[in-house]
């Protein structure tokens, strides 16, 4: 793979060669050995400019378009399969295993959609970094259709080990597909080498001419923000003037679409200014934009956009987690407003909240997801007791909140009383949204570069961090596949949850990869040492894929709502 661009490529007439055929893998494709044997060439046949770099990029992402079709194949059969074969008196596809395995399925198709999405276009564009592109689409397509053809067998059962199932033909296919494309460490190997030199394909969102002006406008003002020198004084206008969160409707935002969001994200960037950290309160922002009152409004939204408030979430119970609905906290009415009472756990920054967002149960006798109403608690209140928790870091981020008897008045009542779990909702979609988007929350590509930028990997460890750099440029793909979809109108889909999942999972692989890599100094942790902050983030992954919603419910989710797959029974059904 590497050198190839000293070979010669030329066009030969077949029947001056020797065509041997082979007995194939491959049921319904030939292979055969081929052999030249003093074959003259004339000048005019030789491929002048054509590299075997170029002809084996060009293979890569051609066998993987292939293969992504593959996949596409098993995941379809496999999950329609599983919505109507029953075993022990319902549908295979409503047990988690199988679920899980067909999401898991779905997760490699989309990769492997993305990967070779983005190989074509640097390909066909010339682009300095096709041969990165290409090589991440030979790590992540191939293996993609592998997998999803070896995983349908097993969904089908029996019946996909016969002849009489066209799954052996997939498997046939996807395993020859691997096989002529090349190993995926050789292809890893090539990532790693890329993105070590600084050869990484940005994954940047390129627009049309046509928003030129406007990108100009939001230049100029963002230019203005920079000039702001006190941090205080400029979040006050990035709250005021709507730059912290651009997509809400004015006053509050600056009702941006898409293009325009996506502008001024590019524009802050570029500029060096960064908008206030809401930290929790980004999650309760939109819900009281669409939930609260116009005084609750105007009391809180105000300088939760500048930076100024500090929210917790008080939703989780040591008997509600993934499934909130089963809270217990209740609320009693009283004059003036309500009187609540319970434990809420896993409390992120609780000690140092000014205000927490809070579900507590009004009404008892109501069905699972009703009787639920939507507090903001003044975490000074009489009766709110936070109790920090010590965490596997040694940190102490959650908190553990007891509140006894605690007054809540009318006013910090959002939405209707009993319709709390609609706001909740809200809330819980624009929390998942956050965890997923990478916001420094863990070691990612760039930090798993630094990291390596001083160290030189042997071939083993070169290969291992090739996969890692095509695992996150394939997630950073899906969710720039997920904006597009966005800017034309179309709901994102697969790419949206599937990079949630991905997203997390990746954070905490890179974390585990770095402390291993270190040897010996992993047994250390010691304060700003390397060994001890690498040896934190490793610690501290482990939460990642819990809070902002399990990996298990999130493969629920998969399965479910984009694969069609049964809804879990309820319980004692």
């Amino acid at each position: 793979m590497h050198g190839g661009d000293a070979e010669e490529w030329v066009a030969v007439d077949a029947a001056a060669l020797a065509v041997t055929p082979l007995p194939s893998l491959d049921r319904v494709r030939r292979v055969a050995r081929v052999e030249a044997d003093g074959v003259t060439v004339p000048a005019d046949r030789v491929l002048d400019g054509l590299t075997g770099g170029r002809v084996r990029d060009l293979a890569a992402v051609l066998l993987g378009a292939e293969a992504a079709g593959v996949a596409s194949w098993c995941v379809t059969t496999a999950a329609e399969y599983a919505k109507v074969r029953e075993q022990f008196g319902r549908p295979i596809g409503q047990f988690q295993g199988v679920k899980h395995k067909a999401a898991r399925m779905l997760i490699a198709l989309e990769q492997a959609r993305a990967a070779v999405w983005d190989g074509a276009r640097a390909l066909d564009e010339g682009a300095q970094e096709a041969d990165f592109a290409a090589a991440v689409t030979g790590v992540i397509a191939l293996d993609a259709a592998v997998q999803t053809a070896r995983d349908a067998i097993q969904i089908l059962g029996g019946i996909g080990f016969t002849w009489e199932h066209d799954a052996h033909v997939y498997l046939r296919r996807a395993l020859t597909l691997r096989t002529l494309a090349g190993p995926a460490k050789r292809w890893a190997a090539v990532v790693a080498e890329r993105a070590l030199a600084g050869g990484r394909r940005p994954v940047e969102l390129e627009l049309d001419e046509e928003t030129r002006p406007l990108r100009e406008r939001i230049r100029a003002e963002v230019a203005e923000l920079a000039a702001v020198t006190d941090r205080d004084e400029r979040n006050r206008r990035m709250g005021d003037e709507g730059w912290t969160a651009p997509h809400l409707p004015r006053p509050w935002g600056r009702g941006a679409g898409p293009v325009e969001q996506i502008l001024i994200q590019q524009e802050l960037r570029r500029a060096g200014v960064k908008p206030p950290n809401l930290v929790i309160g980004a999650w309760l922002v939109p819900s009281l934009v669409a939930y609260g009152t116009e005084e609750q409004k105007q009391r809180f939204l105000r300088p939760t956009l500048r930076g100024e408030l500090v929210w917790c979430q008080l939703f989780s119970e040591p008997g509600a987690g993934s499934d909130l609905a089963s809270l217990s906290m209740r609320a009693e009415r009283v004059e003036g407003g309500w009187r609540l009472t319970g434990q809420k756990i896993w409390t992120s920054v609780a000690q140092h909240a000014q205000w927490g967002f809070c579900l507590a149960r009004t009404d008892p006798d109501a069905p699972k997801h009703d009787g639920i109403t939507y507090f903001l608690v003044d975490m000074k209140s009489a009766g709110v007791d936070v109790r920090p928790l010590r965490e596997l870091t040694g940190d102490a981020l959650f908190n553990e909140v007891f509140l006894d008897e605690v007054f809540v008045p009318d006013e910090c009542v959002v939405g209707e009383v009993g319709k709390g779990w609609q706001v909740a909702r809200n809330t819980l979609s624009n929390e998942r949204v956050s965890l997923s988007t990478g916001g420094g929350l863990g070691m990612g590509v760039p930090e798993l570069l630094k990291f390596f930028a001083d160290r030189e990997p042997d071939p083993v460890a070169l290969a291992e961090v090739g996969g890692l750099v095509a695992q996150g440029q394939s997630i950073d793909l899906l969710g720039l596949r997920a904006t597009l979809k966005q800017l034309n109108g179309v709901e994102p889909g697969a790419e949206s949850s599937v990079r949630k999942l991905l997203g997390v999972q990746f954070n905490q692989q890179v974390a585990d990869y770095c402390w291993e890599a270190q040897g010996p100094a992993a047994a250390t942790e010691v304060p700003l040492t390397e060994s001890g902050i690498v040896g934190r983030a490793m610690l501290f992954s482990r939460a990642m894929t819990i809070y902002g919603g399990t990996t298990e419910v999130q493969l629920n989710i998969i399965g479910e709502r984009l694969l069609g797959l049964p809804r879990d029974p309820e319980p004692g059904k």
